[in-house]
């Protein structure tokens, strides 16, 4: 009841501060509806702009690049009512304490899926083939042209994939792969329904080291938690095999990325295709000289098809309070 108390509280025309830039469609629409304010710059906001933010705006929609801690939320006042997050993960917000300040929080799911699964499967088919080393060598003017064991790469047809995480993206993960002929693993919390696991053709391993011991790619897909954090840490990364490659577009810090540099930088873990990193936007220097990793400036959701429609799910969610019912992206007590 408390909660609800709080979505009817907000005003009919809300106070919305936005941290960063979203598309000029959605900002407009944005401005029409709601009284809004913009970040022109799109430079991430300082502790001290985010507390300002938090106490001034009722509705405050914030990205992934925002950490919005307990000490934060424990500064705000009794205006705000509403973190409307810009994106799918909402492990940059300290849910427990937003639940304990009555303070609703909103996510962007469903609309990234495809998106991020094509990413996935760009660095699948570019790590073992070597697709950027050999674009890099084209480039700089080091190709003698072509030779029997020139640029040798590693095909994917018949390969072993283990996706961690077997939810949306894992999924449409999973559906790709198939089709370019990999044997689908996963592990899951849960079991995936049969008639889901017959169509995928997919093996579940309630065992995670078991499955990672056995695979040619791992692929995580997976959300960054308590529980799954370093969930591929040092144990977990020595079972690799010396031929096989880790893909990470989920979230950094799921992967011990110190260790698995290490042992990239020794060759036993052949390559690695990553989108995310344990800090981003810093990134491990050894990791940025090797060759048989991809690193891509975590760009898993970002098409402007994407975007946009992140943008009209925050509209919705924000809309949907203002007007006195529940959100329909409503994160769940079950996820905090």
């Amino acid at each position: 009841m408390a909660q609800e108390k709080k979505i009817i509280s907000v005003s009919n025309k809300p106070s919305v501060v936005l941290t960063r830039k979203l598309p000029d469609d959605i900002e407009t629409r944005m401005r029409e509806l709601f009284n809004t304010t913009l970040n022109e710059n799109d430079e991430p906001f300082s502790k001290v702009q985010l507390i300002d933010a938090l106490n001034k705006a009722e509705v405050l929609v914030p990205t992934v690049t925002d950490k919005i801690d307990e000490d934060l939320i424990n500064s705000v006042g009794e205006n705000l009512k509403l973190i409307a997050s810009f994106g799918t993960g909402v492990d940059h917000i300290d849910l427990k304490a937003a639940k304990k300040k009555g303070i609703l929080v909103t996510n962007t799911p469903g609309v990234l899926t495809e998106d991020t699964a094509d990413v996935v499967m760009s660095l699948i088919l570019a790590v073992p083939r070597r697709i950027v080393e050999g674009d890099k060598k084209t480039r700089d003017g080091n190709w003698d042209g072509w030779s029997p064991t020139g640029m040798l790469g590693h095909r994917i047809n018949g390969k072993r994939l283990g996706i961690v995480g077997m939810g949306r993206i894992g999924q449409a993960v999973a559906r790709r792969a198939k089709g370019f002929g990999m044997s689908i693993h996963y592990h899951n919390r849960n079991k995936l329904h049969s008639e889901i696991e017959d169509r995928l053709e997919a093996t579940w391993w309630e065992n995670l080291d078991q499955m990672i011991s056995r695979m040619d790619i791992i692929s995580i897909n997976c959300p960054h938690t308590d529980l799954t954090h370093h969930m591929i840490g040092e144990k977990q990364l020595n079972l690799f095999q010396k031929h096989s490659y880790l893909v990470n577009a989920a979230r950094g810090e799921i992967v011990d990325e110190k260790k698995l540099t290490d042992l990239l930088v020794s060759g036993n873990i052949a390559g690695a295709g990553l989108d995310v990193y344990e800090n981003e936007p810093q990134i491990d220097k050894r990791l940025r000289k090797l060759n048989n990793v991809v690193l891509l400036p975590h760009i898993g959701s970002a098409t402007i098809e994407g975007r946009v429609a992140m943008g009209e799910k925050v509209i919705i969610n924000i809309k949907t309070v203002a007007d006195g019912h529940t959100p329909p992206d409503l994160v769940l007590e079950s996820m905090i």
